[in-house]
């Protein structure tokens, strides 16, 4: 199997709603294939799609019934900490909601979190270990 990721796709309560949340706060914009059924963002090589959480349980044959803490985050990464605050305080101003503050993290970078109508929880950091090149990938530099 190839080291790759091309797809994340995340079951939601209501495919509207979410896709209004990534539409209208995030501002990304939908694939053009992207339907009342399945919604897709083509991100720096990785497409994230939202599908509704009872159709996607069901096509992986798993109950969709469950809770709390999932044991997974998605992250966007930007290049300072002045970024993570102006990037906060612009989610936040659109009514996103902000789980972590802004902080040091143990591990030397710059972090908060925020949420998105599900539950999942994006992390918003700096990483001075890891730069980001001119197109908003890991560099490995």
């Amino acid at each position: 199997m190839e080291q790759r990721l091309t797809f994340i796709t995340l079951g939601v309560n209501d495919l509207a709603v979410s896709r209004k949340f990534y539409e209208g706060l995030f501002g990304w914009r939908p694939e053009a294939n992207s339907s009342g059924d399945v919604v897709f963002f083509r991100l720096n090589g990785i497409v994230l799609s939202l599908f509704p959480r009872e159709e996607l349980a069901k096509d992986a044959g798993v109950p969709s019934k469950g809770s709390g803490f999932r044991p997974f985050t998605l992250a966007h990464n930007v290049r300072s900490e002045q970024e993570v605050d102006a990037l906060i305080a612009l989610l936040r101003s659109k009514g996103v909601t902000v789980v972590k503050e802004p902080q040091k993290a143990f591990w030397g970078g710059y972090t908060a979190y925020i949420s998105d109508p599900d539950g999942n929880l994006w992390e918003i950091a700096y990483n001075p270990y890891m730069p980001l090149d001119r197109a908003g990938n890991v560099s490995g530099e």
